[in-house]
């Protein structure tokens, strides 16, 4: 099975609040995004936002330029419903962030929960890594939050990567200087506990 088909099976046969990462209220990656100084106008994008809640809490804050990007038409459809009137202020994106395609130098801010440890290839992580640097403005964030090296060894019946601080940051290499890093250990709506790390950098050069 495709990824893309993968995920509309996920978020089309399973409530939003009822899969493994799931977070009522993404308090730590909003800590971490207005830890960035970035003021309300600045230019954020979620990337496999799907259908996170963590929008919502961004635009409850006043944040005005945000974009979501996610692979699964469906995972986007459950957050435009759940915003009613106020998606219309969001820019919604299905893509594959690997070939995306996004504006040069556009986001002050990049922030993803769980996507990049399903880049099980080279090819991938690098393809990735590129369209960071080609569409965050320099000296903009980037935050990243993958499973732990004590986390689970796949995720929704597929395998991903799991990363110590140093490691993740490390796939990124010297274009992103590392900010700082924090572990967070979460709750699955099922009540297991599974373990996170968040990069964040600032990307350099011109």
């Amino acid at each position: 099975m495709q990824p893309k088909d993968h995920w509309e099976k996920v978020y089309s046969t399973k409530a939003t609040d009822a899969v493994s990462w799931f977070q009522q209220h993404a308090d730590l990656s909003l800590t971490l995004i207005k830890g960035t100084g970035a003021g309300c106008a600045a230019a954020i994008i979620d990337v496999g936002g799907g259908a996170s809640t963590l929008v919502d809490d961004l635009l409850a804050n006043g944040f005005t330029d945000l974009s979501v990007l996610d692979l699964s038409a469906a995972a986007l459809s459950a957050a435009r419903e759940r915003l009613g009137s106020h998606a219309s202020a969001v820019q919604w994106i299905e893509a594959d962030i690997t070939k995306a395609g996004l504006p040069a130098n556009r986001f002050d801010v990049w922030h993803d929960r769980a996507v990049f440890h399903f880049l099980v290839t080279p090819e991938d992580r690098a393809a990735y890594v590129q369209a960071v640097f080609h569409s965050v403005k320099p000296g903009g964030h980037v935050i990243v939050a993958t499973f732990a090296e004590d986390g689970p060894g796949q995720c929704s019946g597929l395998p991903v990567m799991r990363y110590r601080a140093d490691e993740l940051h490390a796939e990124f290499g010297e274009s992103f200087l590392l900010s700082g890093h924090k572990k967070e250990t979460h709750h699955t709506p099922l009540g297991a506990l599974q373990q996170f790390v968040y990069c964040y950098c600032r990307r350099v050069g011109s």
